[in-house]
């Protein structure tokens, strides 16, 4: 009786380790087939030199990532960003058959706070980066001012192009191109960012290739105490996956009458400490028509936005968010569509958040809508001071004190501007877009009270 259960217990052993080998030899073979899947999905099928800009030769090696960058003719819009498709007839200057929609159309007061100014006649909503070139070139903001070709760093494949114009130097390039006009530059080009804007042809590794951004995080890093900083020796990989994005979403000004593309980082990338920078330097982007103070325009600062935020501390990048991880097949990719968080929560967000859609969408909605009212707050506050001071200016005869308001302004449009202009209303870092609301809001009562002092009213 005990030798026939004994041999049943060894048939057991012995099917049961037969099964395990099987299951074994299964994943192993799975495993390499999904390898080999990943590997085959790649192929050096062209050659990708250092002077290749078109994307589309990459995209024959690499062509997920090309299918992703291909997407980003999408307009989808998303409470606060983003674009719909307007139609338009297309004419002999201006071929684009659709457009975004007019901010200036949505919200008249921008008008008031860009007087004088080429946003004042021309400003949409944010589209792809597909379009970032055609949407430059024609914006009715070239009929009323000569851009200079520095305007294409960020809305161009510009490496090639600079390379080519420094006889392979491209800060000498980079120099050529700031020097020329908008459209003479733009014959260099023909290309919206590119592939090799980002990554070096060789081993597709991440690098900066924007001497703008190259010198402008070394002067940040030399206002923290640290000398010499080469970015593309000393940046981790994941900083990388933010200062490749930052090299064109920041804010920045032309310096001098060469046009030098500089970011104003040399006391650091706060507003406050920006516009510190700016007093020091002396420098406008125009006079306002309606009240004539010298005042600033904020551009798209949202790497300055960003680093002040919960997620750059916690060490999340800018391609975590808008470009997160996917796989493919047996692969895993970055997703190249580069799009709002909003659109994508469920890569972009809850790999780190654990809480449904709706809930999610809900938070980044009530940042947002915050910082929308108290936006809509300072912009009521700022139009009514810019058209009071507007009326009374030529009542002040001391130019002290009259400098002294148009400081104010200065100061209170520049902190709103840098919130209106960067993209994300306020959720990458929503105690910081308010504490800079707060800044303009103290700005403009400041102006108001020495206004009416002045004017006795």
């Amino acid at each position: 009786m005990l030798s026939l259960v004994k041999r049943k217990f060894l048939i057991l052993i012995t099917l049961g380790s037969a099964l395990l080998s099987g299951l074994i030899v299964y994943i192993l073979t799975d495993i390499a087939a999904k390898k080999q899947e990943a590997k085959s999905m790649y192929g050096h099928f062209v050659e990708i030199t250092d002077e290749t800009d078109d994307p589309a030769q990459w995209g024959l090696n690499f062509p997920l990532q090309y299918e992703g960058y291909l997407k980003t003719v999408d307009q989808t819009r998303t409470k606060y960003g983003g674009s719909e498709a307007v139609p338009r007839m297309p004419t002999q200057g201006d071929p684009r058959s659709h457009v975004a929609q007019s901010r200036l159309e949505e919200d008249p007061r921008l008008k008031t706070l860009w007087a004088g100014y080429a946003f004042a006649v021309d400003f949409r909503e944010e589209r792809g980066h597909a379009f970032m070139l055609t949407d430059q070139m024609y914006t009715d903001r070239q009929h009323v001012a000569k851009q200079p070709g520095t305007c294409l760093n960020c809305h161009a494949s510009t490496y090639v192009a600079m390379k080519k114009l420094g006889d392979g130097d491209i800060f000498k390039g980079f120099s050529a191109m700031n020097h020329m006009s908008y459209f003479d530059a733009a014959k260099h080009v023909s290309h919206p960012v590119s592939c090799i804007d980002c990554h070096t042809p060789k081993t597709m590794e991440l690098r900066v290739t924007r001497p703008a951004f190259i010198e402008g995080i070394k002067a940040y890093k030399a206002s923290q105490g640290i000398k010499e900083y080469d970015i593309q020796k000393m940046a981790s990989h994941q900083e990388m996956r933010t200062y490749v994005c930052a090299q064109c979403h920041v804010e920045y000004y032309f310096k001098g009458p060469e046009k030098r593309l500089t970011f104003p980082w040399a006391n650091g990338i706060k507003a406050d400490q920006i516009f510190s920078y700016y007093q020091n330097d002396g420098h406008k982007d125009w006079v306002h028509a309606i009240s004539g103070a010298p005042v600033l325009k904020a551009q798209h600062p949202e790497f300055e936005m960003y680093s002040q935020g919960i997620h750059a501390r916690s060490g999340v990048s800018c391609t975590d968010c808008h470009m997160p991880y996917e796989k493919v097949g047996a692969a895993k990719i970055t997703n190249h569509h580069v799009q709002s968080p909003v659109l994508n929560l469920s890569k972009a967000c809850q790999t780190c958040h654990r809480w449904p859609e709706s809930e999610l969408r809900l938070r980044i909605e009530q940042i947002q809508d915050r910082t929308f009212e108290m936006r809509g707050v300072a912009m009521d506050a700022l139009t009514q001071f810019i058209q009071e001071l507007g009326a009374n200016k030529d009542k002040i005869k001391d130019k002290k004190t009259l400098d002294s308001i148009y400081t104010h302004q200065r100061q209170a449009q520049f902190y709103l501007d840098f919130i209106e202009a960067e993209n994300s209303m306020g959720f990458h870092a929503p105690g910081e877009s308010l504490r800079i609301l707060g800044l303009s809001m103290d700005s403009i009562l400041k102006g108001q009270k020495e206004l009416n002092k002045a004017v006795k009213y």
